[in-house]
């Protein structure tokens, strides 16, 4: 999720710095250590990502099925804070339903932080946190000088929120959801609202805008605006068909207004991706690859991938297609005449694809080696070697003038010379991912995760990145219990921003 040149960014000054990465003991948690990034001498990282406005991107990452106060699955989130010298397990904040000025309490089985998102939701120059809290609503975070404080409890809304500013007015707006209450049809409806910024810390949007413009408003037996006098509409303008299971904000049509892509039941038994498109009164919705067609969830990206100004899509291998779909972004949106896919047998890739490698399970899409094109990244969990069922691993394919290219493309695991720890079978490393500067000197990082890791604990590992790609220096990991935080069973790492 690139946005390249319209993301608000905050700049800092900065000398080359000689420290070694700071870790607490534990994986519990290894550090290789080298010599540390040079810090840019005007590195910048998105507002969003930056809850401190310390000038390096914070990484979220959650734990939905960790027990909290004696609750299972009540779930958390760690929030672990940036610095010149990456990432450290001592420098962190644990947030769950218990914490001290979350609203409500822990509660078995709600999976808190199995979704969030990030913006700067009251215009401070803070990034914010909005964290889905199932059906018990979201909680939002707020950003300050000294990192994420206090907690507004969104009610109602618990399902997958999207911080972006969906009508191009330069503030940061909060696409809402619930859970799906409409029984019997499918697929069901679920509450929905768009909340025009700047949003403030009391819960208070700018506006309340309709979630779907107008023309998209539909329900059964109806297949117009009149749905809203009438019936009710399923998709109109405070509901839309879902529910929902994750999403990805960029702008796919270059109108200076994000949009979002998700990943949706469709009904039938079956899931797929659904784009939203940014508008004044509402979004439209348009094709996006993966739509309507598969059991499965792959990983779903935005960003830049050819550098035409147009954010693009990319969905990983699902039950549907054996390749990553890349749907590239026009002034008309993505379309099915537009979009390349690819495999292990892409000239430069590695291997040969085998059925169960999940090519793609998770996906990040941004700037890597800084030279103006958004690199994916692909979770592949699935990936057997050194006979080793489910291992695990993620690649990074470069992005170029021409799209996607195989030509120096990267592959890791676990038994990679300079990651942390050893390759398992079942560990599923790659499952998650996400691409974020955390030190600060212009090039994204790598967070990836293994769900699996240490029975279903999971642990999460961090690579640096350079103008030459990703490397395994200074690379780290850690797991819950290095961040003093529950373990047991708690999927550490399912989500990652």
């Amino acid at each position: 999720m690139s946005r390249a040149g319209r993301r608000i960014r905050t700049a800092r000054l900065s000398s080359p710095l000689a420290a070694a990465v700071l870790l607490a003991g534990g994986l519990s948690a290894w550090a290789l250590t080298g010599a540390p990034a040079q810090a840019a001498a005007a590195a910048s990282v998105d507002v969003q990502d930056d809850f401190n406005g310390d000038g390096y991107a914070d990484l979220v990452i959650g734990a939905p099925n960790a027990t909290v106060s004696d609750k299972a699955k009540a779930g958390y989130v760690a929030v672990m804070y940036g610095s010149a010298n990456g990432l450290s397990t001592a420098n962190k904040k644990i947030v769950s339903r218990s914490t001290s000025g979350i609203p409500g309490s822990a509660t078995a089985g709600e999976r808190f932080g199995l979704t969030f998102t990030k913006g700067d939701l009251d215009g401070d120059g803070y990034g914010d946190l909005v964290i889905a809290g199932g059906k018990a609503g979201s909680v939002v975070m707020w950003g300050s000088a000294s990192g994420l404080t206090g907690g507004t409890n969104l009610a109602g809304y618990g399902q997958a929120p999207q911080a972006g500013d969906f009508d191009g007015d330069g503030k940061t707006d909060l696409a809402l959801f619930a859970h799906s209450t409409v029984a019997g049809d499918d697929p069901p409806s679920a509450k929905a609202a768009l909340w025009k910024g700047p949003i403030s810390r009391t819960g208070t949007p700018a506006a309340v805008l309709n979630i779907l413009d107008k023309s998209e408003w539909w329900g059964y037996g109806e297949d117009d605006a009149s749905c809203a006098t009438g019936s009710g509409c399923e998709d109109g303008p405070d509901s839309i068909t879902g529910p929902i299971r994750s999403g990805e904000v960029g702008d796919i049509n270059g109108d200076g207004k994000d949009d979002i892509v998700q990943w949706i039941y469709t009904g039938d038994g079956t899931w797929g991706s659904r784009l939203l498109l940014g508008g004044a009164s509402g979004f439209t919705k348009s094709w996006a690859p993966g739509d309507g067609t598969t059991v499965d969830a792959p990983g779903t990206g935005v960003g830049d991938v050819n550098g035409d100004g147009y954010d693009d899509v990319v969905v990983g291998v699902d039950g549907w297609s054996d390749k990553v779909r890349v749907a590239y972004g026009s002034a008309n949106g993505p379309s099915e005449a537009n979009t390349k896919s690819f495999d292990q047998d892409l000239p430069g890739f590695y291997g040969v694809e085998e059925e169960g490698d999940r090519l793609g399970a998770a996906v990040s899409v941004d700037d890597v080696n800084g030279d103006g094109y958004a690199d994916i990244a692909l979770g592949i969990p699935g990936e057997d070697f050194s006979g080793l069922t489910d291992a695990g691993s993620f690649a990074l394919v470069p992005g170029s003038a021409s799209g996607f290219t195989g030509t120096g493309s990267q592959v890791f695991h676990q038994n990679t010379e300079g990651v942390p720890g050893v390759a398992e079978t079942g560990d599923e490393f790659g499952a998650t991912t996400a691409l974020l500067d955390v030190n600060g000197d212009g090039h994204r990082d790598i967070a990836v995760a293994s769900t699996a890791e240490n029975s279903d604990n999971g642990a999460v590992w961090v690579l640096r990145g350079t103008s030459t790609g990703l490397t395994t220096t200074s690379a780290l990991a850690f797991g819950p219990g290095d961040v003093s935080a529950p373990a047991t069973d708690a999927l550490f790492g399912y989500s990652l921003r």
